[in-house]
């Protein structure tokens, strides 16, 4: 039984070309795979683009007319099918060996295609990344011709069959081998697997379609995005030959090296130097952070080198969420390399307060804790 192709593009039977092109469009940018991953969805798509190439073509269109089925027993379990395990028959198992299609034609591909995605890349502060922003990205891409509207013909005229292949879309030709004659089966060099060929084209896309266009476009870009990350606009992408379906349009996020906060994933990492003598009597510090202004830094005193203060919430939105990371504060203890003279006595008074002297550190020592006992641990795994 024929298949309702005018059923599945949801035209009637009076369809305009125009109006089962628009048909196709609709239901491909829905049931397309880079769209909708579902199975049922990817079979979906494939009647569709069945329809379409057998409702777009007037030989094939008129065969249905008469109820007939163009795509009768394309795919299908003819003579010779599951041969050897090779699911497509004889013709699979010389396309394997040979690259051709061992006698049996495909059929042309037509004209419309599915058009590619395109990529481009934004720089964003890392006060953007916190705060989301709206920005507008210039991109150059393929754009459905207004002259044609994708049909690619001058005025009213119409695509033709292709003379070279007779509208198959693809050429045969005849091979020796050590198995004898070999027939194999090519893209037509004519019309490039097409099946027909546009006698007069377009005068502003030259039959293609579509043309390259400059133009804005605004991206939302969400609070908590990163480096790397990627913002998708649905068939903001190439139009495809022959006006086919747009592909998608991927804004990747460059993220710019910020002067006081290194950023690793939701937090946020700083340094702050800490003179000698405020590490030892203790002292605040004031912090801009990203997104809570001026906070004020505790160095607590007897603070040591390498010591580090965490502010929780303080860091950058996780993606889609409230929860924010924390602010890690790293304090580097700074000793000065010169000292004049009044500066070394005052200093060489305390060290006389202090009682203490340069040692080397010993399993038994009283202070074995720190480093020593990071390198004893490590030394010994």
């Amino acid at each position: 039984m024929a298949r309702d192709y005018y059923g599945i593009l949801g035209v009637d039977r009076q369809a305009t070309d125009q109006e089962i092109k628009r048909a196709y469009r609709k239901l491909a940018r829905e049931y397309h795979p880079d769209v909708n991953p579902d199975e049922a969805a990817q079979a979906k798509f494939k009647d569709i683009s069945a329809a379409y190439e057998v409702l777009s073509d007037p030989e094939k269109r008129r065969m249905v007319d008469l109820g007939g089925d163009p795509l009768a027993g394309a795919g299908g379990g003819g003579a010779g099918a599951g041969f050897g395990g090779f699911g497509g028959g004889l013709g699979d198992v010389f396309e394997a060996f040979f690259g051709g299609g061992g006698g049996a034609t495909r059929g042309p591909r037509g004209r419309v295609q599915p058009g590619a995605d395109s990529l481009l890349r934004t720089k964003l502060t890392l006060e953007e990344c916190a705060t989301g922003v709206t920005k507008t990205v210039t991109v150059d891409t393929a754009v459905l011709c207004d002259l044609c509207h994708g049909g690619g013909t001058n005025g009213d005229s119409k695509p033709v069959r292709c003379e070279t292949c007779h509208g198959a879309g693809e050429v045969q030709s005849v091979q020796r081998s050590f198995l004898g004659q070999v027939m194999t089966s090519r893209p037509c060099p004519t019309c490039h697997g097409a099946g027909e060929v546009i006698p007069d084209p377009c005068r502003k896309c030259g039959g293609d379609g579509r043309v390259r266009s400059r133009r804005d476009i605004t991206v939302k870009v969400p609070a908590g995005v990163a480096g790397g990350m990627r913002i998708r606009l649905a068939s903001q992408g190439e139009v495809g030959p022959g006006g086919g379906p747009a592909g998608d349009l991927y804004v990747e996020v460059v993220e710019q090296q910020h002067e006081i906060f290194v950023r690793d994933g939701d937090d946020l990492h700083c340094t702050i130097r800490v003179p000698m003598v405020d590490a030892a009597l203790g002292t605040t510090v004031s912090v801009s952070t990203i997104l809570d202004g001026d906070k004020q830094i505790d160095v607590e005193a007897g603070t040591q080198p390498g010591s580090e203060t965490v502010l929780r919430g303080h860091g950058m939105p996780k993606l889609r969420s409230g929860v924010r990371g924390d602010l890690h504060a790293h304090l580097e203890v700074v000793v000065p390399p010169r000292l004049d003279h009044k500066e070394a006595k005052v200093l060489k008074e305390f060290r006389g307060l202090r009682g203490e002297n340069a040692e080397v550190v010993t399993s038994g020592s009283s202070n074995s804790g720190g480093l020593f006992s990071r390198l004893r641990d490590a030394f010994s795994r």
